[in-house]
């Protein structure tokens, strides 16, 4: 997954410069970026469907087949409508991945782990893509982005792909290849199931989306906003990784923190933490000083994103009959986030600047985790039974 954080956080760091290189504004390429989600959320349901049965090897492995085609589709894009091919394998192999690393820590039936293990898969998400975004800029020649990034891609994918081949050694007999429990098959009985599990899950879906609202900021205009800075060419990537470092630091502390507070409750007041720092950037415009709160923000931001895929997970183990629903709905709140968050991005960035769309995302996050911590009840309890 490490290896895997560096390919895609590379292309990421790529797309809006790639998209805004042809001349196309900054609302337009929002809108481009956002569709890989909306692709990503028609995913959503039809992999819950297509791979009920199947394990994370499976997913893995059709995943890594659609990241080897991605960076070539990319690459030669010049088009909008090429750009909506490229963003909907983007929007597919990363829906794998999310599916890949529930199905994973779902089937350990250990709920006092999945906090842990979640965390530790966050780490070292978290360590790809800090150092994604300073290769991307190491990788940039001048202004134009060349052949060398896309390249780089696809050997760090490579990398990526030997390392699966040893998990699946090392997990070999470990797990059931299978589905565990009996999933529908009827479209309209599916979208009640959704409806059903959504509705009992549903403060931890909004979180969700906040925190890919959130993420979809960064990198859209993120890229935008550093190569900006010419400061500090060519090191302008340092400024995402402000944004991607502290997870790494507070990733591996997840666990006594969400035995102590609760996982959704760290959840929530992590993130109105981070929302709060957020703020601080309608008045401060220096590079570095912005740097600073990024880095801030993004301690709270780090706590956020494990504890509450830890609460997924609890819910998973608490009914293996629904396993791939709610799978299918916390990667649709992603998708929705996805969809929101490069939009709303790109047109604050054409009309409030770059710098002052952060300070309105965080406003907006506080009023949203005020009414979570009135609304979410203390206990979320998933059904056994169909």
């Amino acid at each position: 997954m490490f290896f895997w954080a560096v390919f895609d956080g590379v292309l990421g760091y790529l797309v809006p410069l790639v998209i805004t290189n042809t001349g196309i504004s900054e609302t337009v390429m929002g809108i481009i970026f956002g569709s890989s989600s909306i692709f990503g959320g028609i995913f959503d349901f039809l992999l819950s469907k297509i791979f009920r049965r199947s394990s994370f090897k499976k997913l893995f492995f059709i995943m890594f087949i659609v990241c080897m085609i991605y960076p070539l589709v990319l690459w030669q894009a010049k088009t909008i409508p090429i750009f909506l091919i490229a963003m909907a394998l983007w929007g597919l192999y990363y829906d794998l991945s999310n599916f890949g690393d529930f199905d994973f820590v779902g089937r350990r039936k250990n709920e006092e782990g999945h906090a842990k293990e979640f965390g530790i898969i966050s780490v070292f998400k978290s360590l790809g893509y800090i150092i994604a975004p300073i290769l991307s800029g190491l990788l940039i020649v001048g202004t134009v982005v060349e052949w060398h990034p896309f390249v780089f891609s696809w050997i760090i994918i490579g990398v990526s792909f030997g390392f699966f081949l040893l998990l699946l050694s090392a997990t070999k007999g470990q797990f059931n290849s299978g589905e565990n429990g009996t999933r529908p098959v009827n479209v309209l009985r599916e979208l009640k199931i959704w409806r059903h599990i959504g509705k009992i899950i549903f403060p931890a879906l909004v979180m969700t989306m906040l925190l890919n609202i959130l993420d979809a900021f960064f990198w859209t205009i993120g890229p935008l906003l550093a190569e900006s800075f010419s400061m500090l060419h060519p090191l302008n990537g340092l400024f995402l990784t402000a944004y991607t470092l502290p997870p790494l630091i507070v990733g591996w502390s997840i666990a006594k923190i969400t035995n102590r507070f609760g996982k959704k409750k760290t959840s929530f007041l992590s993130f109105f933490c981070g929302s709060v720092v957020l703020v601080a950037f309608y008045i401060f415009h220096n590079p570095f000083i912005l740097m600073g709160l990024i880095f801030l923000a993004a301690l709270f931001f780090g706590l956020s994103w494990p504890a509450i895929d830890s609460a997924y997970a609890d819910y998973i183990s608490e009914s293996d009959l629904y396993e791939k629903n709610i799978e299918g709905l916390e990667d649709f709140a992603t998708n929705i986030g996805y969809v929101i968050g490069p939009i709303l991005a790109g047109f604050l960035a054409d009309t409030l600047g770059n710098i002052n769309a952060f300070s309105i995302l965080g406003l907006d996050g506080l009023c949203i985790c005020l009414l979570l911590f009135i609304w979410t009840p203390k206990h979320i309890t998933i059904p056994q039974k169909a």
